[in-house]
């Protein structure tokens, strides 16, 4: 306790105004930049959220980068490599895929009205449906304005096609920058650690990479085979659109959770609409029952291995947060972002408890994930 003043004066007298001022005038001034930080960080908000894309495509074809350099491949042949592959089979799925999806689409769309009516006629519950709305009458009269409508909104579609290869040419060069100084950044990274604890903070880095890298890797091609698996139901069953539904179900794939689903309800309703209930429609309802449970408890276990371990409660909720953030993009990259974080974690849970230390599975230390500390 401070010392009474043998004057009397109190505190108020005694520190100079000038003291004041100063004080006053840099806790003014930290105000300041701490909100001019963050308006700047508002401002650029789009750029960082490209950067933050790129840097996750970049973690996430790292594995593939140095699965080349082990095999003697110098890092930047490797990652021109990776990205001319990446480049070409993007290309092929454009010139391939994108024509019959946009004429099979639009004809689809053109006789959805006829789909309805067909149904409508068949069974009196659909047509008590389709009149008390007007279905009919509104999807008919949708599919005749469709034309102009895109016709009249061609410049904005325009600016957005151009805005999106914008960004798109924009991530693409960030992540090969950014995956060709890979080892750089993550050195960069460890250094942010005190020197006591570099060591962990390098496990903890390769951990999140391996985390990230193997779970979009196998997501990728979980989705390509469930798209492959369902154009070859669809044309043997013989429903037609075949190429749209199956690039539908392969992209649905990709959504945590319900994207297996919501896939399969599109496929199963298209096929209603256009070849009816028995046989085929049937069919390709077995065929998606049948492949959940094969990529479930086959595809995905072998694809993933322990990329991912996490409950499905965890794994919804995440996801939800970063669609919520990033749409679509944030909930793929909430997931191994969260399984990376458990990894992480795991072993610091384990050390406050020590009756649970030695419960490690098969004798492994919880918290490696199978991934080897980098260099600091």
């Amino acid at each position: 306790m401070a010392e009474p003043d043998p004057a009397g004066r109190s505190l108020a007298d005694r520190v100079p105004p000038s003291l004041v001022f100063r004080w006053a005038v840099a806790g003014a001034a930290g105000v300041v930049a701490v909100a001019a930080v963050v308006l700047g960080l508002y401002t650029v908000r789009n750029i960082l959220v490209l950067v933050l894309i790129a840097l996750f495509v970049a973690v996430s074809l790292d594995p593939a980068v140095r699965w080349m350099v082990r095999r003697g491949l110098h890092r930047s042949w490797a990652v021109s490599i990776v990205i001319l592959v990446l480049v070409a089979l993007f290309g092929l799925f454009v010139w391939s895929i994108v024509p019959p999806v946009v004429d099979q689409s639009g004809t689809l769309l053109q006789k959805l009205p006829s789909y309805v009516q067909t149904w409508s006629e068949k069974s009196r519950a659909i047509q008590e449906i389709t009149d008390r709305y007007n279905l009919t009458d509104r999807l008919t009269s949708l599919a005749g304005e469709l034309p102009g409508r895109i016709a009249n909104g061609a410049l904005g579609f325009v600016q957005k096609l151009f805005g999106t290869i914008a960004a798109a040419l924009t991530v693409l060069v960030l992540s090969i920058y950014f995956m060709a100084d890979m080892p750089r950044l993550q050195r960069g990274v460890v250094r942010l650690f005190p020197p006591a604890h570099r060591r962990r903070g390098a496990h903890i880095v390769a951990v999140v990479v391996d985390k990230v890298g193997g779970y979009m890797i196998g997501n990728i091609v979980i989705s390509l085979i469930a798209g492959v698996a369902a154009f070859i139901c669809f044309q043997a069953v013989g429903v037609p659109y075949a190429v749209p539904l199956a690039v539908m179900v392969a992209i649905t794939d990709l959504i945590p959770m319900i994207g297996a689903s919501l896939g399969a309800i599109i496929g199963v309703g298209v096929s209603l609409l256009t070849v009816g209930i028995w046989p085929r429609s049937i069919v390709v309802l077995l065929f998606f029952i049948a492949y959940q449970q094969i990529e479930n408890y086959l595809i995905q276990p072998r694809v993933m291995r322990n990329a991912v371990d996490l409950s499905p409660v965890a794994v919804l909720v995440v996801a939800l947060i970063g669609g919520t953030v990033l749409g679509l993009v944030g909930a793929l990259m909430a997931i191994p972002i969260a399984a990376a974080v458990k990894v992480v974690l795991t072993p610091m849970v384990v050390a406050d408890d020590p009756a649970d230390a030695g419960d490690g599975e098969d004798g492994e230390d919880p918290g490696t994930g199978g991934a080897e500390p980098a260099a600091a």
